[in-house]
Protein backbone atom coordinates (compact mmCIF):
# COMPACT_ATOMS: atom_id res chain seq x y z
CA UNK A 1 0.00 0.00 0.00
CA UNK A 2 1.54 3.07 -0.87
CA UNK A 3 2.36 5.47 2.08
CA UNK A 4 0.01 8.82 2.16
CA UNK A 5 2.06 11.88 2.74
CA UNK A 6 1.17 14.83 4.20
CA UNK A 7 0.51 17.96 2.25
CA UNK A 8 4.41 19.98 2.35
CA UNK A 9 5.86 23.00 0.25
CA UNK A 10 7.52 26.26 1.23
CA UNK A 11 4.14 27.78 2.43
CA UNK A 12 3.36 24.83 4.40
CA UNK A 13 4.25 24.53 8.02
CA UNK A 14 3.29 21.51 9.79
CA UNK A 15 4.78 21.74 13.39
CA UNK A 16 2.73 24.32 15.22
CA UNK A 17 2.82 25.04 18.98
CA UNK A 18 -0.55 24.03 20.67
CA UNK A 19 -2.51 24.90 24.32
CA UNK A 20 -2.77 22.10 26.43
CA UNK A 21 -5.31 19.74 25.96
CA UNK A 22 -6.56 20.24 29.67
CA UNK A 23 -6.45 24.31 29.00
CA UNK A 24 -8.46 23.52 25.71
CA UNK A 25 -11.41 21.41 27.59
CA UNK A 26 -11.27 24.31 30.47
CA UNK A 27 -11.75 26.75 27.49
CA UNK A 28 -14.74 24.88 25.98
CA UNK A 29 -17.09 25.78 29.03
CA UNK A 30 -16.54 29.94 28.54
CA UNK A 31 -18.23 31.89 26.27
CA UNK A 32 -16.25 33.46 23.62
CA UNK A 33 -17.65 37.02 24.83
CA UNK A 34 -16.34 35.98 28.41
CA UNK A 35 -12.98 35.19 27.25
CA UNK A 36 -13.16 38.16 25.18
CA UNK A 37 -13.41 40.61 27.75
CA UNK A 38 -11.20 38.45 30.25
CA UNK A 39 -8.30 39.40 28.34
CA UNK A 40 -8.79 42.68 27.91
CA UNK A 41 -10.98 42.34 24.88
CA UNK A 42 -8.98 41.33 22.60
CA UNK A 43 -9.15 38.71 19.38
CA UNK A 44 -12.42 39.54 17.99
CA UNK A 45 -13.24 37.80 14.87
CA UNK A 46 -15.07 39.42 12.27
CA UNK A 47 -18.81 39.63 13.15
CA UNK A 48 -20.33 38.64 10.01
CA UNK A 49 -18.63 34.87 10.65
CA UNK A 50 -21.83 32.55 12.72
CA UNK A 51 -22.20 29.34 13.40
CA UNK A 52 -24.24 27.95 10.22
CA UNK A 53 -26.59 26.30 12.27
CA UNK A 54 -27.89 27.37 16.47
CA UNK A 55 -26.31 25.50 18.86
CA UNK A 56 -22.63 24.93 17.20
CA UNK A 57 -19.66 25.99 19.49
CA UNK A 58 -15.77 25.49 18.55
CA UNK A 59 -12.61 24.84 20.49
CA UNK A 60 -9.36 24.49 19.73
CA UNK A 61 -6.20 25.16 18.39
CA UNK A 62 -5.44 27.55 15.34
CA UNK A 63 -4.52 26.14 11.86
CA UNK A 64 -4.43 29.37 9.81
CA UNK A 65 -5.11 29.02 5.69
CA UNK A 66 -4.51 31.85 3.49
CA UNK A 67 -6.31 30.93 0.36
CA UNK A 68 -6.42 32.26 -2.98
CA UNK A 69 -10.20 34.00 -3.43
CA UNK A 70 -12.45 31.66 -5.25
CA UNK A 71 -10.36 28.71 -4.97
CA UNK A 72 -10.84 26.05 -1.63
CA UNK A 73 -7.70 23.96 -2.77
CA UNK A 74 -5.81 25.18 -0.11
CA UNK A 75 -9.09 24.09 2.64
CA UNK A 76 -8.37 20.32 1.18
CA UNK A 77 -4.47 20.83 1.90
CA UNK A 78 -5.47 21.87 5.43
CA UNK A 79 -7.84 19.18 6.23
CA UNK A 80 -4.69 16.23 6.31
CA UNK A 81 -2.20 19.11 7.82
CA UNK A 82 -4.30 19.66 10.93
CA UNK A 83 -4.24 17.57 13.77
CA UNK A 84 -7.15 15.83 15.73
CA UNK A 85 -9.28 18.69 17.69
CA UNK A 86 -7.31 21.41 15.61
CA UNK A 87 -9.90 24.51 13.91
CA UNK A 88 -8.98 25.54 10.63
CA UNK A 89 -9.13 28.96 10.36
CA UNK A 90 -9.55 30.44 7.12
CA UNK A 91 -8.88 33.22 4.78
CA UNK A 92 -10.19 33.93 1.38
CA UNK A 93 -8.41 37.04 0.35
CA UNK A 94 -11.86 38.82 0.53
CA UNK A 95 -13.72 37.23 -2.21
CA UNK A 96 -16.32 35.92 0.02
CA UNK A 97 -18.87 34.85 -1.82
CA UNK A 98 -18.13 31.05 -2.83
CA UNK A 99 -19.19 27.72 -1.19
CA UNK A 100 -15.60 27.04 0.21
CA UNK A 101 -16.49 24.15 1.96
CA UNK A 102 -19.51 21.36 2.05
CA UNK A 103 -20.36 18.09 2.89
CA UNK A 104 -17.25 16.32 1.23
CA UNK A 105 -15.11 18.34 2.89
CA UNK A 106 -17.13 18.51 6.42
CA UNK A 107 -16.97 14.52 5.96
CA UNK A 108 -13.15 14.26 5.59
CA UNK A 109 -12.51 17.12 8.47
CA UNK A 110 -14.86 14.43 10.66
CA UNK A 111 -12.75 11.70 9.83
CA UNK A 112 -9.82 13.58 10.59
CA UNK A 113 -11.66 14.53 14.30
CA UNK A 114 -10.54 18.00 13.72
CA UNK A 115 -12.39 20.42 15.94
CA UNK A 116 -14.27 22.71 13.09
CA UNK A 117 -14.12 25.24 10.63
CA UNK A 118 -13.80 29.46 11.20
CA UNK A 119 -14.00 31.02 7.42
CA UNK A 120 -14.37 34.61 6.69
CA UNK A 121 -16.07 33.54 3.72
CA UNK A 122 -19.31 31.40 2.74
CA UNK A 123 -19.71 27.20 2.85
CA UNK A 124 -22.76 25.35 1.02
CA UNK A 125 -24.75 22.49 1.69
CA UNK A 126 -25.96 24.27 4.84
CA UNK A 127 -28.84 22.29 5.58
CA UNK A 128 -26.37 19.10 5.39
CA UNK A 129 -23.94 20.43 7.77
CA UNK A 130 -26.36 21.74 10.90
CA UNK A 131 -26.85 17.97 11.60
CA UNK A 132 -22.96 16.69 10.44
CA UNK A 133 -21.60 17.35 14.18
CA UNK A 134 -18.56 19.42 12.79
CA UNK A 135 -18.94 22.78 13.80
CA UNK A 136 -18.70 25.20 10.65
CA UNK A 137 -18.68 29.09 11.55
CA UNK A 138 -18.67 31.79 8.44
CA UNK A 139 -20.10 34.23 6.80
CA UNK A 140 -22.93 32.94 5.32
CA UNK A 141 -24.23 30.48 2.30
CA UNK A 142 -23.52 30.29 -1.31
CA UNK A 143 -24.03 28.22 -4.13
CA UNK A 144 -21.15 29.22 -5.99
CA UNK A 145 -18.84 26.71 -6.95
CA UNK A 146 -15.15 27.61 -5.95
CA UNK A 147 -12.13 26.46 -8.32
CA UNK A 148 -8.79 24.52 -7.69
CA UNK A 149 -5.42 26.14 -8.87
CA UNK A 150 -2.49 24.47 -8.77
CA UNK A 151 -0.34 27.12 -9.96
CA UNK A 152 -1.74 29.79 -7.22
CA UNK A 153 -0.27 30.63 -4.17
CA UNK A 154 -1.38 29.99 -0.54
CA UNK A 155 -0.18 29.40 2.90
CA UNK A 156 -1.30 27.26 5.61
CA UNK A 157 0.30 27.85 9.68
CA UNK A 158 1.13 31.67 8.71
CA UNK A 159 0.04 34.39 11.27
CA UNK A 160 -2.81 35.70 9.14
CA UNK A 161 -4.55 39.28 9.45
CA UNK A 162 -8.61 38.96 9.82
CA UNK A 163 -9.56 42.70 10.22
CA UNK A 164 -7.97 43.78 13.48
CA UNK A 165 -6.87 40.35 14.22
CA UNK A 166 -3.66 38.39 13.55
CA UNK A 167 -4.05 34.70 13.93
CA UNK A 168 -0.83 32.88 14.77
CA UNK A 169 -1.02 28.84 13.96
CA UNK A 170 -1.48 27.75 17.24
CA UNK A 171 -3.52 30.50 18.88
CA UNK A 172 -6.46 29.27 21.00
CA UNK A 173 -10.03 29.95 18.82
CA UNK A 174 -13.92 29.51 20.83
CA UNK A 175 -16.88 30.37 18.93
CA UNK A 176 -20.35 30.61 20.31
CA UNK A 177 -23.44 32.38 18.93
CA UNK A 178 -22.07 35.51 19.88
CA UNK A 179 -19.43 34.68 17.33
CA UNK A 180 -15.76 33.89 17.49
CA UNK A 181 -12.74 35.15 19.98
CA UNK A 182 -9.20 34.05 19.38
CA UNK A 183 -6.56 34.50 21.92
CA UNK A 184 -3.03 34.01 21.55
CA UNK A 185 -1.47 30.73 22.35
CA UNK A 186 1.02 32.58 25.09
CA UNK A 187 -1.82 33.77 27.03
CA UNK A 188 -4.48 31.21 27.14
CA UNK A 189 -3.93 29.92 30.39
CA UNK A 190 -3.82 32.99 32.21
CA UNK A 191 -6.85 34.48 29.72
CA UNK A 192 -9.39 31.30 30.37
CA UNK A 193 -8.11 31.67 34.50
CA UNK A 194 -9.41 35.49 34.39
CA UNK A 195 -12.50 34.17 32.38
CA UNK A 196 -13.62 31.77 35.30
CA UNK A 197 -12.97 34.36 37.76
CA UNK A 198 -15.44 36.67 35.79
CA UNK A 199 -18.03 33.97 35.47
CA UNK A 200 -17.91 33.54 39.29
CA UNK A 201 -18.15 37.41 39.51
CA UNK A 202 -21.01 37.74 37.00
CA UNK A 203 -23.28 34.59 38.78
CA UNK A 204 -22.86 36.51 42.03
CA UNK A 205 -24.19 39.68 40.31
CA UNK A 206 -26.90 37.81 38.94
CA UNK A 207 -28.19 36.50 42.57
CA UNK A 208 -27.89 39.88 44.00
CA UNK A 209 -30.28 41.61 41.15
CA UNK A 210 -32.96 38.42 41.53
CA UNK A 211 -32.92 39.65 45.39
CA UNK A 212 -34.10 43.04 44.41
CA UNK A 213 -30.65 44.96 43.74
CA UNK A 214 -30.27 47.86 41.16
CA UNK A 215 -27.45 47.70 38.53
CA UNK A 216 -26.94 51.19 38.76
CA UNK A 217 -26.09 50.55 42.78
CA UNK A 218 -24.06 48.15 42.15
CA UNK A 219 -22.05 49.09 39.49
CA UNK A 220 -21.95 52.89 40.81
CA UNK A 221 -23.43 54.40 38.02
Amino acid sequence: MTALLTPSGPTIRQLIQRPAAELVAAARELGAATLHEAGGRIGVMPSAIKPVASGMRVCGAAVTVHSPGGDNLWLHRAIYVAEPGDVLVVHVSGAHDFGYWGEIMSCAAHARALGGLVIDGCVRDGAILAEFGLPVFARGLCIRGTGKDFAARGWINSPTLFGDVTVHPGDLVVGDTDGVVVVPREQAAQVVDAARQREAKEAAILQRLRDGERTLELYNF
